[in-house]
């Protein structure tokens, strides 16, 4: 008999089944595609950055839209303990030059493997291809043998947002759970993408990686990189503020970061003589690629002299708003925190906990949403834990 379920096997969900198993509960773990952890085995083909190894104060003040639950999951299981968990699986990690923190093996599956196994040995159960489909009367699935309906004393929910569908987090929980009377935002894109409808000219720069600029927000100056796509704009860079500019503020490029205004101006104030713009630009600035594109597609036609060099330290950027949710790499909205106790259990289905990336906040990429996702599991199995044994807190 099942007296503890976990609905949806990423990273949220495995840590609120280990807690769970570690307090004596029967755990099943259910997942609705074939294989489990699929998200988590994706982010590590690009390395598994785990976490991001700063002061916890510092470390929370990226996630924006939490609740003090969510807080207090972080406070618990921070950058530290997340590298201490690793290490545990024995997997050693490592912290590159700008804080984010690795497996060395750089990918997912080595940790995954070790954890399973450990799971295993907690006599965790699995059950693929199990869809949630419903809680009337229980927990319903759909299963290769049927509908299956379960009634365990306490669930976590850990079912992810809506963005990578293929991979399992679809949202198509949230309308069940609006209609207990659960409350919920609207889904959003994060660490997304946006759309620019380029001209042929900026064709030979798809795929191509701009460096050496900074991108300009609400007053605020990100270094990143970024790509060139077909669809338009990508990459770490634009993720870092694609919150800002998906909510509404406008996104400004300065092609010459390291340039002040008045040498920009200065370069540009000599004789051109017969030389093409393009061509100034390129030996005046050294201006070059990839910037020298960008420059002639969102500045045409160009300004002259000061007016120039003022474009070039804050190119506006027109763009067609953020790409589809479902190619983010994260998604805002989700369970409200004013829906859940300081415990992260639903107030209008006691004895059902939520974590992960299905609840209401946001955090860019470096490790802020791994972490998190793990900490809100971890917080929520162990509150489910005592729960299931008749302690409220």
């Amino acid at each position: 008999m099942t007296d503890a379920l976990v609905i949806g096997a990423g990273p949220a969900g495995l840590m609120a089944a280990e807690e769970l198993a570690r307090a004596g509960r029967r755990v099943l773990v259910t997942e609705a595609k074939p294989s489990v952890a699929r998200k988590l085995l994706m982010a590590g083909k690009s390395g598994l950055n785990l976490t991001k190894d700063e002061p916890p104060a510092m470390f929370t003040k990226h996630t924006s839209g939490g609740g003090p639950a969510l807080f207090e999951a972080l406070k618990s299981f921070g950058p530290e303990e997340v590298k201490d968990w690793a290490r545990n699986l024995g997997q050693e990690v490592f912290t590159g030059s700008s804080g984010r923190v690795f497996p060395d093996a750089m990918k997912a599956s080595p940790l995954l493997r070790a954890w399973l196994l450990r799971l295993a040995d907690l006599g965790v159960e699995f059950r693929t291809r199990w869809r949630w489909v419903g809680l009337d009367d229980g927990m319903q699935f759909e299963t290769p043998e049927g509908v299956v309906t379960l009634n365990p004393k306490v669930t976590v929910l850990a079912l992810g947002g809506a963005s990578w569908s293929r991979l399992g987090s679809d949202g198509t929980w949230a309308q069940m759970l609006s209609g207990k009377g659960v409350t919920l935002a609207p889904f959003k894109p994060a660490n997304m993408g946006f759309c620019v409808n380029w001209s042929d000219h900026m064709k030979p720069h798809f795929g191509v990686p701009v460096k050496g600029t900074a991108l300009l927000v609400n007053g605020q100056t990100t270094r990143g990189e970024y790509v060139i796509s077909e669809k338009g704009l990508e990459g770490g860079g634009i993720y870092a503020i694609s919150a800002a500019v998906r909510d509404g503020a406008d996104l400004k490029i300065d092609l010459l970061p390291d340039w002040p205004l008045e040498k920009i101006a200065a370069r540009l104030s000599g004789p051109r003589g017969k030389t093409s713009v393009s061509n100034h630009l390129r030996k005046a600035l050294k201006l070059e690629g990839v910037k020298r594109a960008l420059l002639m597609e969102f500045g045409n036609p160009l300004p002259d002299g000061a007016a120039l060099a003022s474009l070039i330290k804050a190119l506006p950027v027109p763009h067609a708003g953020p790409r589809p949710i479902d190619e983010a790499i994260s998604t805002a909205g989700g369970v409200r925190f004013e829906a859940m106790d300081e415990n992260l259990m639903l107030n209008a289905l006691p004895g059902v906990f939520c974590a992960g990336e299905m609840l209401d906040w946001e955090a860019p990429t470096g490790g802020y949403l791994i972490t998190t996702c793990l900490a809100t599991g971890r917080h929520a199995g162990r509150a489910a834990a005592r729960w299931s044994q008749g302690q409220v807190r």
